[in-house]
């Protein structure tokens, strides 16, 4: 990313950005109070989000669900066309910042084939749609243990169907922290936005024939060339996502893998969790390209991993390959659903900058850099960040634009969050717990 590239991009915002989320945030606001207790400034809100739709193939029904839910009839329908209000809302907002930000790189992007979608049927819809309706009718400051508990055994059902786990990890994320918070009449402050894209989500998804991610996608071979590595560390669950790019052909994908954790595990330890992976660790920590022979690739740019489908390949220097291939490379579509503010994250090379007070400087331009999201699991640090002059890192929007680096480059080294991939050190957490189950296994 060069000056004038910063400059466009973090220059004037589309229009009706700003005005779009304080739609949504009035509805947000709606979700906090409960459907059961609407003063005016919730009818306002509610009619605002259905005014917002006039125009739109969901206009009448967004409309008629406003009117009778202040009428006081809470259905299942009336809550999905409402969430299905929200959600295309922050698509729209989605689509504007992502089109911005391809004008301003010059970026080339696929179109989403809408006939990409699979049928995604589960059991278990009415008992969500059930618990989510009670959530939205009670409101986030209604919600108590008891309405929480009132989800598990639908959770559990879901979670032992394998069609349904998206569903079910979702509710059982949302349900935890409800769970955590309760009564969360008590809390001084209400991730209002969070939450209610959770719920939004999850009334979708207990409607929904198809899902927009797509399925089956398409067989590849080639090469994958490794930009980074952006690392999700949880109490219970740590997932590594692989960003590169596909040749021949020049595409700009993702490739996931994740293990079940526990909270003692953590830093570098993590990178023990997924021994089952090892080509692909391989290639993170020797900066390794990969060969891959029919592995599959979703329509939104996914790379369902394979191992058996996977080799160590020539090394490739991340930062050579971002200089070289990035600017022409085509970024992959977006699914429907997927299309939300905090979802984009593009990878993107910027070089030639300073850094002060966690903000980049470049030809008079500056772009804010998400130190929060270095991993305890790599070598990043905000110190090697501060001391660098070039970083592959990823775009994301938080009411502005921000980076996220994922490797960086000064006078004497590069750094990088695969760097520790291959580190298993004796005596950390995986191998203690392994080693004490073990024994008890043994008695």
């Amino acid at each position: 990313m060069m000056g004038v590239q910063l400059s466009a991009l973090t220059g004037e915002m589309p229009a009706g950005v700003g005005e779009a989320l304080e739609v949504v945030s009035g509805f947000d606001g709606v979700l906090v109070h409960g459907l059961a207790r609407l003063g005016e400034e919730q009818v306002a809100a509610l009619t605002g989000l259905a005014s917002a739709m006039a125009g739109t193939p969901l206009g009448e029904r967004a409309l008629e669900a406003a009117e009778k839910i202040v009428a006081g009839s809470v259905t299942d329908e009336h809550l999905v066309a409402l969430a299905g209000a929200r959600s295309a809302l922050l698509g729209a907002i989605h689509d504007a910042l992502l089109a911005h930000l391809d004008t301003s790189l010059t970026r080339t992007r696929s179109p989403w084939d809408a006939g990409s979608a699979a049928q995604a049927g589960f059991g278990g819809r009415a008992g969500a749609a059930a618990w989510l309706r009670e959530v939205a009718i009670a409101g986030w400051r209604g919600v108590d243990h008891d309405l929480v508990t009132a989800a598990d055994q639908t959770i559990e059902a879901l979670l032992g169907d394998p069609g349904a786990r998206r569903m079910a990890v979702l509710l059982d994320g949302l349900a935890a922290e409800l769970r955590a918070s309760a009564p969360v009449a008590t809390m001084a402050e209400i991730p209002e936005r969070r939450w209610g894209d959770l719920w939004a989500r999850a009334v979708l998804l207990t409607h929904a024939t198809t899902s927009s991610a797509g399925a089956g996608g398409e067989s590849v071979s080639g090469r994958l060339l490794v930009l980074g590595v952006d690392v999700h560390e949880h109490a219970t669950a740590v997932q590594v996502q692989v960003h590169g790019i596909l040749e021949p052909g020049g595409r700009v994908v993702r490739a996931s893998v994740a293990a079940a954790k526990v909270d003692t595990i953590a830093g570098p330890a993590v990178w023990s969790l997924l021994g089952g992976y090892p080509v692909l660790l391989g290639a993170l920590a020797g900066h390794l390209a990969i060969e891959i022979e029919g592995m599959t690739l979703l329509p939104g740019g996914d790379l369902v991993w394979d191992e058996a489908a996977a080799k160590a390949g020539d090394p490739a220097d991340p930062f050579a390959t971002a200089r070289v291939r990035l600017a022409e490379a085509t970024a992959p579509a977006v699914a429907p659903l997927e299309r939300h503010p905090v979802r984009i994250a593009e990878p993107v090379l910027v070089e030639g900058y300073k850094v002060k007070d966690g903000v980049l400087h470049l030809d008079g331009h500056e772009l804010a850099l998400d130190l929060d999201r270095l991993p305890a699991a790599g070598p990043l640090t905000p110190k090697l960040v501060t001391a660098s002059t070039a970083c592959i890192g990823l775009l994301r929007w938080d009411a502005g634009w921000r980076l996220q680096p994922l490797a960086v480059q000064g006078k004497s080294k590069a750094a990088h969050n695969g760097d520790l991939a291959l580190q298993a050190a004796k005596g950390d957490a995986v191998a203690v717990l392994k080693e004490r189950a073990g024994r008890l296994l043994r008695r």
